[in-house]
Formats: C-alpha cells, structure tokens, sequence
C-alpha cells in the first residue's frame, strides 16, 4: 500500500481526542502511519516530502522523550520546520491568555502540537489559532499514543478486531481512558483492571461500551489482575503517578502494588507459551533499580523480567510514535 492510496480526509482539522475521528479515519491514520514508516525504511532519494515548505510549533509544559523527539523527526522527515517552545520560552498562560497565545501562533505556523497538563488549553489553541492542532498529551487524553499503541498491536498479530487488550493500573489515567476508547473504535475487546478507587467513571465507560458494541466488541471492567488477564492477547501498563500527582504516591502505592505486572501474571493470560501476547508500556517505566526511585522501592508498575522479555514491544511502540505523529501532521497537512 502506496502512502497515496491512504487518504484520510482530515485537512485542516485538529486531533484533540480520538473522538474527534471516525472509527475509520482513526484506522485510516494507522494505515497511512504504516505506509509512512514503509517509505521512511525506503529512503528513496525521490520519495516525496509531503511538509516540505510547513512550520509547525511544538508547546510542551511537560518534559518528554518520545513525543518531542517523535514529533521533532517526524516533521524532519516530511521537509518541515518545527520550532520547540517550552514553558520558560513563552507567556502561554502566564503573561498572556492562551487564546492570545494561540492567535499569535496561528498567524506564524501551519500546525500546532501542544503537550501539557489541562484539557481546556489545547481546546481553546485549537478554537482560537485557526490551524490544526495535535494533542500530544493532556491529563484528559492521549491520542497519538494510542495511535502507535494499535498500530503495534497490528504490525504484531496482522489484525486488530476480535484481539483482547488488558490495561492494568490506575484506570482513570489519560492513556488508560483514551486506550478504552481507541480499542472500542478498532474493535478490540478491552478490559480495564483497576482498585475500585482508581476505576475509570461511569459516563467515560458507558460511552467507550456502545462504541465498542457498535464494532462487535465489549469494554468490561475487573479488580482482580487474575481474573482480568485470562485470554489477554496485551497486557498493558503505566506509571502509577503521573506527572503533576505526586502528592498521591503514598496512596497509589499502597492501592497499586497488587496490580504489579509480572511473569505470573503474563503466564495467567494463557497465551504466553502459544506467542500470541505481548506486553505494552508508554513509559518511561520504573522497571529497574536504574533510577532514583526504583533504587529505593524496587520495581513498580512492572519487573524487569516482564519489561525486557521477547515478548515486550515497548521499543517498537515508542518507535511508532514517530510514525503516527507524522500520520497525523501529514493528513490534516498536506
């Protein structure tokens, strides 16, 4: 499949959620994701740069590995310009309205990826900056990551529907709401192991169901890691704090620890000697005893065993992040 022949018709429109696509223009940007790392692998001195000519910003309150150097690539493959502002280098929010902000921009570049903490900042970047912009994580959403998520899954098993995606963790989290949501539009049965505490709310939850059982599958929701597991094809997994949470790591320890996910728990899913499971991470993952953390508590969300098995694809899914960041600049771009 030829990028040409992968024509989501997004032009000119922002991805702030996946709910902001179609079920099938959200599996459209993976297929055209595909055929753009396809011809990145190429490196057709002929292949066409579909940015060449575009200037895109990049505002990011948080830190970030994978979506700033993802972002940063994907836009130096295609011929674009981007340009970094971090908090320290602009007024966002401070000295100036964000609506201001985003007016300013929206006259200086042709798109804008925003990667911070409240929801309603890239809302109001999208309504006021009359250019498209890119959601590269809020405390709401996540949807460029559920992109590369899926498109791992894909390139793993060759299908998406019918598979089973088992997210364990906090429940409420960005990624694991926005996962819920992108499984139910690809029809992927999805199952949400959490305390009941952490447990996702109950209207986020009884829509990602009906768009599920509009593709032919189910969102169901568990607090027991045993249970939950059994059939999974992914077992899937975050931080336990988020950035912005610290002040719950206490309480996220005490609830969190049963949910560790280790190779008795991989081995409950039935499917780890038959090879049809992976295991899946956003990161950055406290896997180790490499960082100032986990020096002192030992792995969290995930041993060191599960994290560095065959079986593990987190490379290959912080990989994708470039190919699908790009999908999206190029379809709502080019």
């Amino acid at each position: 499949m030829s990028t040409s022949s992968v024509k989501p018709c997004m032009r000119g429109r922002s991805l702030l959620t996946l709910e902001d696509v179609s079920d099938r223009e959200m599996l459209d940007l993976i297929a055209l994701a595909e055929a753009l790392k396809r011809k990145k692998a190429a490196r057709s001195p002929r292949a066409r740069q579909y940015l060449r000519g575009r200037s895109v910003a990049m505002i990011f309150e948080k830190a970030s590995t994978r979506t700033r150097c993802a972002a940063t690539v994907a836009c130096f493959d295609e011929g674009a310009h981007v340009e970094y502002l971090g908090k320290s280098d602009i007024h966002f929010g401070r000295k100036e309205s964000v609506a201001d902000t985003a007016r300013v921009l929206g006259r200086m570049f042709d798109g804008i990826l925003f990667r911070g903490f409240a929801h309603d900042n890239v809302v109001q970047l999208a309504r006021y900056s009359g250019v498209p912009v890119w959601n590269g994580l809020t405390d709401d959403a996540h949807p460029t990551q559920i992109l590369a998520d899926l498109m791992t899954i894909k390139q793993t098993f060759g299908r998406l529907r019918g598979l089973q995606v088992v997210f364990v963790g906090d429940g409420r989290n960005n990624v694991s709401l926005s996962l819920m949501l992108g499984c139910a539009k690809a029809g992927v049965n999805f199952v949400v192991c959490s305390p009941p505490e952490l447990a996702p709310g109950a209207e986020g939850l009884e829509r990602c169901r009906e768009v599920a059982a509009a593709n032919g599958s189910r969102v169901t929701m568990s607090d027991s890691p045993s249970r939950a597991v059994v059939g999974a094809n992914v077992i899937y997994t975050d931080v336990w704090v988020s950035m912005g949470e610290e002040h719950a790591f206490e309480e996220r320890l005490r609830l969190l620890r049963p949910y560790q996910v280790d190779m008795a728990m991989m081995r409950r899913s039935g499917h780890l000697d038959d090879g049809r499971l992976i295991f899946l991470h956003c990161l950055p993952a406290f896997h180790n005893h490499e960082t100032e953390l986990t020096r002192e508590l030992g792995a969290l969300e995930v041993t060191d065993e599960v994290f560095e098995a065959p079986f593990s694809k987190v490379f290959d899914q912080a990989e994708n992040r470039v190919h699908t960041i790009k999908a999206v600049m190029v379809a709502t771009l080019a």
